[in-house]
């Protein structure tokens, strides 16, 4: 019997309809339950994705790729996402607000001349070192393992500096030249642990207090940092410049 317009094709149309949208708000599900740096190279992957070179080949069978965690195979993220600057700087921002929001106000991630550079600032009450020594405290632990996820699996070169206020030390034999390098090397420590390779580390260093952040008041806590860069290829050189003062108000923090 011809079923006419009392057929059952609209029923098969509106059921793939129907799951189309079902795939649809899934998709955008997932999308909310993927931390921040696993949304940057899922973007990366589809800026970089063309029809006719990956005719024939799914997302899904480098979902494992994009997906997978820091440290597990770095090669196969897409080096042209770590090859810019600008795409680091806003990914790296972007786990500091998810992960570490209540206290994003004491990490600074900015570009400068030989890559991107993420520091970490005392504030008045929350140190990221106890008094006068190298041992972290429990937030520099905290922010540094965040950090340390998020950079083990890049390919960039990594340099590790110190800095202090310019209150004197009392001490003849010990000053801030020794606590800023001691604490650059903690820092180098702590990374390591977290997962970065020890190869990457290109440079450890002490400043004391010759490179203020705050260069107006250089007793500021904000002065007492660490600063960890990740090194770009076309840019960087063997002895990268000094990183230039900033100058930022007291209300910026």
């Amino acid at each position: 019997m011809d079923g006419g317009h009392h057929g059952g094709s609209w029923k098969v149309a509106y059921a793939d309809f129907v799951t189309a949208m079902m795939a649809f708000f899934l998709l955008l599900w997932l999308i909310t339950m993927v931390a921040p740096e696993k949304r940057a190279r899922v973007a990366s992957y589809f800026k970089q994705f063309s029809v006719f070179r990956e005719s024939g080949t799914s997302f899904f069978d480098k979902s494992s790729e994009v997906f997978s965690e820091s440290g597990e195979s770095e090669k196969k993220v897409p080096h042209e996402y770590y090859g810019n600057p600008d795409n680091v700087q806003k990914a790296i921002k972007e786990v500091v607000e998810a992960k570490l929001g209540d206290i994003k106000d004491q990490i600074i991630v900015d570009i400068f001349e030989g890559g991107v550079r993420i520091q970490l600032v005392d504030k008045e009450g929350k140190p990221m070192f106890d008094l006068g020594s190298s041992q972290p405290t429990s937030l520099a632990l905290r922010i540094l393992q965040v950090i340390g996820d998020n950079i083990k699996s890049l390919p960039n070169p990594v340099a590790i500096e110190g800095h202090t206020d310019s209150l004197a030390y009392r001490s003849a034999t010990y000053g801030n030249w020794e606590l800023s390098t001691e604490r650059a090397l903690t820092t180098r420590k702590e990374l390591e642990r977290f997962g970065l390779d020890s190869s990457r580390i290109m440079k450890v260093a002490g400043y004391a207090d010759t490179l203020p952040l705050v260069a107006e008041n250089t007793r500021d806590p904000r002065n007492r940092r660490i600063s960890i860069m990740l090194m770009f290829p076309k840019q960087e050189g063997p002895n990268p410049p000094p990183v230039a003062s900033i100058v930022l108000p007291k209300s910026s923090l």
